[in-house]
């Protein structure tokens, strides 16, 4: 009989121990950082981000020093203005930008070369959304800096305005550019350019897709200081603004190509 009892103590113990550890498992997965995958905006959409588009060997870490400058509303869907500054993480080999809820959710690529990995843009933006720059510094870390954007949206998907005018096919390819000497509000001296390009996303009915895959600023010899590889969702007409360390010495070039092989090729001064 004192077996029995003995006995039925243990496994009464037991199951106490296996609810608990399942009950723990269960929080677990119901927690904010599983469910999340530890992504301070809390996106559902951050998962299949990460998978998309890093490795699954990539070290990838939330970092709030990579830093990004939007406004709190995009009252033009299709001309949201972004500040990204990846300058606090050492050595960037290259800066991705990622908006959650856009239909095509890869912004653009920009390697900095000789160029601060700072960077200013503007893009389309569908909807409220989260977004990402992910910055990959010398000690091969992706790091992550986040915010949100609310929007009306549907930047995406409505035509800009030379594509509405007809007026694209005059000026496609123009470069326009101005450098800026440091000032009050900044240490460094600033580039800013241009390129006139309708930057179709596709998502219009009868509109393809049209927009420059590649931008190379070059110094007087020909050496490259910095390389955008912009994708659909940015703006129509795409101005860009960098920083240098020390300032240019002599003219720039600005060279690069679209998907349907219109090449740019432009001084800039």
């Amino acid at each position: 009989m004192c077996n029995r009892m003995y006995q039925f103590k243990n496994w009464a113990v037991a199951m106490i121990v296996l609810g608990t550890a399942l009950s723990a498992n269960v929080q677990a997965a119901n927690s904010p950082s599983d469910q999340f995958g530890g992504d301070p905006q809390q996106s559902l959409q951050w998962t299949s981000l990460r998978a998309e588009f890093f490795k699954p060997s990539d070290k990838v870490e939330f970092d709030e020093r990579v830093k990004i400058d939007v406004p709190p509303y995009a009252e033009d869907a299709m001309n949201v203005p972004v500040t990204l500054d990846a300058s606090a993480i050492e050595g960037v080999k290259k800066v991705v930008v990622l908006v959650d809820r856009n239909p095509i959710r890869k912004v653009l690529e920009y390697i900095p070369i000789a160029v601060r990995p700072t960077l200013n843009f503007r893009f389309k933006l569908q909807q409220a959304s989260p977004i990402r720059v992910a910055a990959l510094g010398a000690d091969n870390v992706w790091h992550v800096g986040s915010t949100f954007i609310e929007a009306a949206g549907g930047g995406c998907t409505v035509p800009g305005a030379t594509r509405a005018d007809g007026s694209w096919p005059k000026t496609l390819g123009r470069v326009a550019s101005r450098l800026f000497d440091p000032n009050h509000l900044r240490n460094d001296t600033r580039l800013r350019l241009q390129v006139s390009h309708p930057m179709d996303t596709g998502l219009v009915e009868g509109i393809p897709a049209f927009y420059i895959q590649e931008l190379v600023l070059q110094d007087s010899a020909g050496q490259p200081l910095a390389k955008i590889y912009p994708f659909e969702p940015i703006s129509e007409n795409p101005l860009f603004s960098f920083d240098f360390y020390t300032p240019p010495k002599g003219e720039m070039k600005l060279v690069g190509h679209d998907n349907n092989g219109n090449e740019i090729n432009a001084q800039v001064q």
